[in-house]
């Protein structure tokens, strides 16, 4: 797992709040590009000008604005974009290499999902929107694929419509998606502002946790959850705009899992996706875990049934967070290796496994506290 934030030494720092800067092993970038740069620095190859320094040793040269890190950031590369705080604050908000880039947009939430792996908290955060209307002018213009999360991120209203539209006009060929529990589409003016965007690429990922109202908000901990979320849906592709509904499965979703695609394929069979998700253990779902965990092995019969349906009516499906050893032969079609590759990892029982590169693997966050009890390696 990869440790994306946290708090590091630092000295000599010169600037107030936040700033975010490229990142460089390369002390020849021209001058007048310096100070949008964070230079990698040890003690024999300091360059006066950049923006900020960072280190993985202790630098006996007096640099100002210098970040010692430690070696669990040696995964930074040339070209990733970092956010430096003047109190020690270091977060990796763009990695290059990576497929699995998601802006943070804010922590609040008018949901109170049981299983949340963010928690969403009431302060107001919107500097992380002024912090994404920044890093999108710094992301590579032949970014393949893009994610907006929260919390939620739609709260920001017209906010949220101009970053998407700053989005589409700074990266055109970017495909975005973006994470949203599709209330505030029930509003059908806030609907056409975001048609009128016209992102010739965006997908709105909405869960949707049962056929039956009642248990969809008492997942989400919030009343009329499920009828704006429906209404959201419908707008949205009133508007033509791509919708991926999302259903993570556990103990107080599974009973409902094959009403709940049966409910898909007679009410909303225009979505353009559908995703079957498993359990991540972080968040909220630590604390609920007694009210949420279900071995995956288990319902492997129930996820069949499930995918057979959606398929049966020509959906576009996907299974994620699931390990190849507790899924059927039947589901691999619609199998994705969907976990991040910032945190996943995999389990001793994977040891020697002939179908590693094949499989999902785990949340690094869930292995200390559940995984299947039938997990093995394949021969």
């Amino acid at each position: 797992m990869l440790k994306l934030y946290g708090k590091i030494d630092f000295k000599n720092i010169a600037f107030k709040g936040w700033k975010l800067f490229y990142v460089t092993f390369n002390p020849n970038i021209p001058d007048i590009l310096k100070s949008q740069f964070a230079f990698i620095v040890d003690n024999h190859n300091y360059k006066k000008g950049f923006g900020s320094y960072l280190s993985f040793e202790k630098v006996k040269k007096d640099i100002p604005n210098l970040f010692t890190l430690k070696n669990e950031f040696q995964y930074l590369s040339e070209g990733d974009v970092i956010r430096l705080d003047d109190n020690g604050g270091y977060a990796c908000i763009f990695r290059l290499s990576s497929r699995y880039n998601t802006l943070l947009l804010t922590e609040q939430c008018n949901h109170y999902c049981l299983m949340c792996s963010q928690p969403p908290k009431k302060q107001d955060d919107s500097w992380l929107l002024d912090q994404s209307m920044k890093i999108i002018e710094m992301i590579p213009k032949n970014t393949e694929s893009m994610g907006f999360s929260g919390g939620e991120p739609t709260l920001y209203g017209e906010g949220f419509v101009n970053l998407l539209r700053r989005t589409k006009l700074t990266l055109p060929n970017t495909g975005l998606d973006v994470l949203t529990n599709g209330r505030a589409f029930a509003q059908e003016s806030f609907t056409k502002s975001i048609a009128d965007v016209a992102h010739p690429n965006c997908t709105f990922g909405i869960p949707l946790y049962s056929h039956d109202p009642v248990r969809h908000n008492y997942v989400v901990q919030a009343e009329n959850a499920f009828d704006e979320t429906i209404k959201g849906i419908l707008n949205l592709k009133a508007y033509n705009q791509r919708v991926e509904i999302r259903v993570v499965i556990h103990k107080q979703t599974i009973d409902h899992l094959i009403e709940t695609c049966r409910y898909i394929t007679k009410n909303l069979i225009f979505v353009d996706h559908v995703a079957l998700m498993g359990l991540e253990i972080t968040g909220f779902t630590r604390a609920n875990l007694d009210k949420l965990w279900v071995d995956p092995y288990e319902y492997k019969n129930i996820l069949s049934e499930a995918v057979r349906i959606l398929n049966h009516y020509n959906i576009s499906t996907s299974v994620y967070n699931h390990q190849l050893c507790t899924v059927n032969n039947d589901v691999l079609p619609n199998y994705q290796k969907s976990i991040s590759d910032w945190k996943n990892e995999f389990v001793g029982e994977c040891d020697g496994c002939q179908k590693k590169s094949e499989c999902g693997g785990f949340f690094s966050s869930s292995i200390k506290y559940r995984y299947s009890d039938n997990i093995k390696a394949f021969a």
